[in-house]
């Protein structure tokens, strides 16, 4: 992959677990582009890798869309996940350290938005659903 410039967007398409992998390596790859410190490169790369995860296990596959932005005059990656699977019926219980709606540890979600600067997620059960994270450089 090139050097990702302001705008480009990179989109990866998740129905395997090689494309969790392939989704966590664009982050990490527009991340060192971007310029973050390695903690926030790890930091992205953690929740991206979460939300990649759930996007092929709870919304049965789907599409992550990473890209350099700008804001204010600081440079960051946002990558945005989108299924259309069963949806989240309820956000703030979804968002709850602790609860999982699968077998895992329940720290998906929220530890994904703990991770990240900007954390927006919309879902509707039986409309799939849609996460957007963003991490700024210091």
């Amino acid at each position: 992959m090139s050097a990702p410039g302001a705008g480009e967007e990179h989109t990866v398409r998740i129905v395997s677990n090689d494309d969790v992998v392939r989704a966590r390596q664009t982050v990490r790859t527009f991340a060192q582009q971007c310029g973050l410190s390695l903690v926030d490169q790890t930091k992205l790369v953690t929740a991206a890798s979460e939300l990649a995860r759930n996007t092929l296990v709870y919304g049965g596959g789907g599409l992550m869309r990473c890209a350099v932005v700008h804001r204010d005059g600081r440079r960051g990656v946002r990558a945005d996940f989108e299924d259309s699977g069963p949806g989240i019926p309820d956000l703030d219980l979804a968002l709850t350290d602790g609860w999982t709606s699968g077998g895992g540890l329940g720290l998906g979600l929220s530890g994904a938005r703990r991770l990240v600067d900007d954390f927006d997620l919309v879902s509707e059960a039986g409309a799939g659903t849609r996460v957007s994270v963003t991490r700024w450089a210091r």
